[in-house]
């Protein structure tokens, strides 16, 4: 399937050489595995710790940095995509999911925290991200993160 990402940089040279592809192979990956079949565009911004710290305080109450923000197009249904509940991109009828927002920094430091590197956490955001635009979330500790954190070992290939 063709989806549309768009990658931008809010700090010019922020990022690794293999960032974009990165996020792409993560966003396909996360796609396929939700049986999305329709072409769908995803925005992707990278950025420092500063400035993904003033969209969280602008957009959420939260005046600290995080590792990746999420802000979904369409309201729907974890594991029950329908095209017909999206917005669709007027010229190409390409379904809009959604933009994200990933801090390079803190991906850097995540990944040598947890002691798997840069490429894998940067994956594993992008692919964090596209659940929460499919309708993810983990607002509790209950059953949705439990089904939010099945889909991210399945996709990611840890189960």
């Amino acid at each position: 399937m063709k989806h549309e990402v768009y990658i931008s940089r809010e700090v010019i040279g922020l990022g690794h050489n293999e960032s974009a592809a990165l996020i792409k192979k993560a966003i396909n990956m996360a796609l396929d595995a939700e049986g999305i079949d329709v072409p769908c565009i995803i925005s992707v911004m990278l950025t420092d710790d500063e400035g993904i710290q003033t969209v969280n305080r602008d957009f959420r109450g939260v005046d600290r940095a995080t590792d990746v923000l999420s802000f979904p197009m369409n309201e729907l249904v974890p594991g029950e995509f329908d095209e017909d509940m999206c917005e669709h991109d007027m010229d190409s009828g390409a379904v809009l999911l959604g933009d994200m927002m990933i801090s390079i920094p803190r991906c850097e430091e995540q990944g040598a925290e947890f002691g798997h590197g840069y490429k894998r956490e940067i994956m594993y955001l992008t692919v964090h991200s596209v659940l929460h635009l499919l309708g993810y979330d983990h607002i509790d500790e209950g059953e949705m993160k439990a089904q939010m954190r099945a889909r991210e070992k399945a996709i990611m290939g840890d189960d």
